[in-house]
Protein backbone atom coordinates (compact mmCIF):
# COMPACT_ATOMS: atom_id res chain seq x y z
CA UNK A 1 0.00 0.00 0.00
CA UNK A 2 2.92 2.32 0.72
CA UNK A 3 4.27 1.79 -2.79
CA UNK A 4 0.86 2.64 -4.24
CA UNK A 5 0.71 5.90 -2.27
CA UNK A 6 4.28 6.71 -3.22
CA UNK A 7 3.48 6.06 -6.89
CA UNK A 8 0.37 8.24 -6.69
CA UNK A 9 2.40 11.07 -5.20
CA UNK A 10 5.23 10.82 -7.70
CA UNK A 11 3.07 10.22 -10.77
CA UNK A 12 0.07 12.30 -9.75
CA UNK A 13 -0.66 13.42 -13.33
CA UNK A 14 -0.99 9.81 -14.49
CA UNK A 15 -3.04 9.02 -11.41
CA UNK A 16 -5.47 11.90 -12.07
CA UNK A 17 -5.65 11.07 -15.80
CA UNK A 18 -6.53 7.47 -14.97
CA UNK A 19 -9.47 8.52 -12.80
CA UNK A 20 -10.68 11.09 -15.33
CA UNK A 21 -10.69 8.45 -18.07
CA UNK A 22 -12.36 5.95 -15.75
CA UNK A 23 -15.02 8.55 -14.88
CA UNK A 24 -15.70 9.29 -18.54
CA UNK A 25 -16.03 5.60 -19.35
CA UNK A 26 -18.45 5.08 -16.48
CA UNK A 27 -20.44 8.14 -17.56
CA UNK A 28 -20.94 6.77 -21.08
CA UNK A 29 -22.18 3.51 -19.61
CA UNK A 30 -24.37 4.96 -16.85
CA UNK A 31 -25.82 8.11 -18.48
CA UNK A 32 -28.08 6.31 -20.99
CA UNK A 33 -29.52 4.14 -18.24
CA UNK A 34 -30.30 7.15 -16.05
CA UNK A 35 -31.83 9.16 -18.88
CA UNK A 36 -34.64 6.68 -19.52
CA UNK A 37 -33.58 6.23 -23.13
CA UNK A 38 -33.15 2.67 -24.33
CA UNK A 39 -30.91 1.85 -27.28
CA UNK A 40 -32.31 -0.37 -30.00
CA UNK A 41 -30.35 -2.55 -32.37
CA UNK A 42 -31.26 -2.34 -36.05
CA UNK A 43 -33.36 -5.52 -35.75
CA UNK A 44 -35.19 -4.24 -32.66
CA UNK A 45 -35.79 -0.87 -34.34
CA UNK A 46 -37.26 -2.53 -37.43
CA UNK A 47 -39.62 -4.52 -35.24
CA UNK A 48 -40.76 -1.39 -33.37
CA UNK A 49 -41.13 0.56 -36.63
CA UNK A 50 -43.17 -2.17 -38.31
CA UNK A 51 -45.25 -3.56 -35.46
CA UNK A 52 -45.75 -0.52 -33.24
CA UNK A 53 -45.90 2.13 -35.99
CA UNK A 54 -43.15 4.14 -34.31
CA UNK A 55 -42.13 7.61 -35.38
CA UNK A 56 -38.54 7.90 -36.60
CA UNK A 57 -36.82 11.26 -36.14
CA UNK A 58 -33.52 11.98 -37.89
CA UNK A 59 -31.55 14.68 -36.02
CA UNK A 60 -28.70 15.10 -38.51
CA UNK A 61 -27.99 18.30 -40.40
CA UNK A 62 -30.06 19.00 -43.51
CA UNK A 63 -27.12 18.28 -45.82
CA UNK A 64 -26.62 14.88 -44.18
CA UNK A 65 -30.33 14.11 -44.31
CA UNK A 66 -30.56 14.92 -48.03
CA UNK A 67 -27.60 12.66 -48.77
CA UNK A 68 -29.60 9.68 -47.51
CA UNK A 69 -31.94 8.76 -44.66
CA UNK A 70 -34.18 5.98 -43.44
CA UNK A 71 -37.49 5.87 -45.29
CA UNK A 72 -40.30 7.83 -43.58
CA UNK A 73 -37.90 9.56 -41.20
CA UNK A 74 -39.00 12.98 -40.00
CA UNK A 75 -36.13 15.45 -40.20
CA UNK A 76 -35.64 17.73 -37.21
CA UNK A 77 -31.99 18.79 -36.74
CA UNK A 78 -30.66 18.31 -33.23
CA UNK A 79 -30.09 22.04 -32.77
CA UNK A 80 -33.77 22.72 -33.50
CA UNK A 81 -35.27 19.73 -31.68
CA UNK A 82 -35.91 21.52 -28.39
CA UNK A 83 -37.85 24.28 -30.13
CA UNK A 84 -39.62 22.00 -32.62
CA UNK A 85 -40.58 19.11 -30.33
CA UNK A 86 -44.17 20.34 -30.37
CA UNK A 87 -44.35 19.41 -34.10
CA UNK A 88 -44.37 15.74 -33.15
CA UNK A 89 -46.18 16.14 -29.84
CA UNK A 90 -49.05 13.87 -30.91
CA UNK A 91 -46.56 10.99 -30.66
CA UNK A 92 -45.80 11.61 -26.98
CA UNK A 93 -47.37 8.32 -25.94
CA UNK A 94 -46.17 6.33 -28.96
CA UNK A 95 -42.75 4.81 -29.61
CA UNK A 96 -40.27 7.34 -31.02
CA UNK A 97 -36.91 6.28 -32.42
CA UNK A 98 -34.22 8.93 -32.81
CA UNK A 99 -31.46 8.47 -35.37
CA UNK A 100 -28.31 10.25 -36.51
CA UNK A 101 -25.20 9.09 -38.35
CA UNK A 102 -23.60 7.03 -35.58
CA UNK A 103 -25.93 7.08 -32.56
CA UNK A 104 -24.26 9.82 -30.53
CA UNK A 105 -26.28 12.91 -31.48
CA UNK A 106 -29.46 10.89 -31.46
CA UNK A 107 -28.90 9.92 -27.81
CA UNK A 108 -28.82 13.62 -26.98
CA UNK A 109 -31.94 14.13 -29.11
CA UNK A 110 -33.72 11.30 -27.33
CA UNK A 111 -32.96 12.96 -23.98
CA UNK A 112 -34.44 16.22 -25.30
CA UNK A 113 -37.65 14.40 -26.21
CA UNK A 114 -37.79 12.73 -22.78
CA UNK A 115 -37.46 16.20 -21.25
CA UNK A 116 -40.51 17.24 -23.31
CA UNK A 117 -42.57 14.40 -21.86
CA UNK A 118 -42.25 11.74 -24.56
CA UNK A 119 -42.79 8.46 -22.76
CA UNK A 120 -41.28 5.82 -25.05
CA UNK A 121 -38.09 7.16 -26.66
CA UNK A 122 -35.38 5.00 -28.20
CA UNK A 123 -31.94 5.70 -29.64
CA UNK A 124 -30.98 3.82 -32.82
CA UNK A 125 -27.68 2.16 -31.87
CA UNK A 126 -25.11 2.83 -34.57
CA UNK A 127 -27.42 5.23 -36.41
CA UNK A 128 -27.63 5.38 -40.17
CA UNK A 129 -24.18 3.82 -40.48
CA UNK A 130 -25.43 0.63 -38.82
CA UNK A 131 -28.59 0.75 -40.94
CA UNK A 132 -26.51 0.92 -44.14
CA UNK A 133 -24.13 -1.80 -42.90
CA UNK A 134 -27.18 -4.04 -42.44
CA UNK A 135 -27.94 -3.49 -46.16
CA UNK A 136 -31.25 -1.79 -45.42
CA UNK A 137 -32.78 0.72 -47.83
CA UNK A 138 -32.00 4.43 -47.68
CA UNK A 139 -34.08 7.19 -49.25
CA UNK A 140 -32.62 10.28 -50.87
CA UNK A 141 -35.87 12.22 -51.18
CA UNK A 142 -36.23 15.55 -49.41
CA UNK A 143 -38.36 13.93 -46.70
CA UNK A 144 -41.39 16.19 -47.25
CA UNK A 145 -43.63 13.36 -48.41
CA UNK A 146 -42.63 11.23 -45.43
CA UNK A 147 -43.21 14.10 -43.02
CA UNK A 148 -46.69 14.74 -44.39
CA UNK A 149 -47.56 11.07 -43.94
CA UNK A 150 -46.72 11.28 -40.26
CA UNK A 151 -48.62 14.49 -39.48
Amino acid sequence: MEKFIQFAQQEWILFVAFFVILGLLLRTWIAPRLSGVKELSIQEAMKVLNQDDALLIDVRLEKEFKSGHILNAVHIPLGALDARAREVEKHKDSPVIVSCQSGNRSMHGARVLRKHGFSEVYNLRGGLSAWINANLPVSKSDGKKESKKRK
